[in-house]
């Protein structure tokens, strides 16, 4: 196909008609869109406000006011700090475990876990001390009742033989 300097000016002098026609009704259109045809029934634009809490809590929602939502809020903060209080002695929080001692564990392996539990500081020294006594033989299969609040001595002797 040949391009002739006739055909490349139509060519061109169409372009120029569309965009003149597209920029016309860019500029001179409505100047917002119009609605699709589809409103919203008039019901759900004329509910009131109780309308609208009454239908959300028929559905299981729970409505609450800013206000009514920050009581809530301190109410659980105040439930919360009582709760840590209470699982504090003395200021300091104490933890309780249910050691399961097994045949073929070591003492190591017991002030590991009493460790992992919070319940002594550092197993290596709680192997030392059983070392120490010459207790690290004498293991005691079972489960015992253990909290960070017991001496080592009371450990030792609740665990071993």
């Amino acid at each position: 196909m040949t391009v002739t300097s006739n055909s490349l000016r139509s060519f061109a002098g169409g372009i120029l008609i569309a965009t003149s026609l597209i920029g016309a009704v860019y500029l001179f259109g409505p100047s917002e869109a119009s609605s699709t045809g589809k409103e919203e029934p008039a019901e759900v634009q004329k509910l009131t406000e109780d309308e609208m809490v009454k239908k959300l809590t028929s559905k299981g929602y729970v409505i609450h006011t800013e206000d009514q939502w920050n009581k809530q809020l301190k109410a659980l903060n105040e439930n919360q700090e009582e709760k840590a209080s209470d699982k504090k002695d003395d200021g300091k929080v104490v933890y309780k475990t249910m050691l399961t001692v097994s045949t073929g564990m070591t003492s190591i392996d017991v002030g590991n876990a009493l460790e992992q539990a919070n319940i002594i500081k550092d197993g290596l020294d709680f192997y030392k001390e059983v070392e120490k006594r010459g207790l690290e033989n004498e293991l005691r299969p079972g489960t015992f009742d253990v909290e960070s609040g017991m001496t080592t001595d009371e450990i030792i002797s609740a665990i071993f033989k």
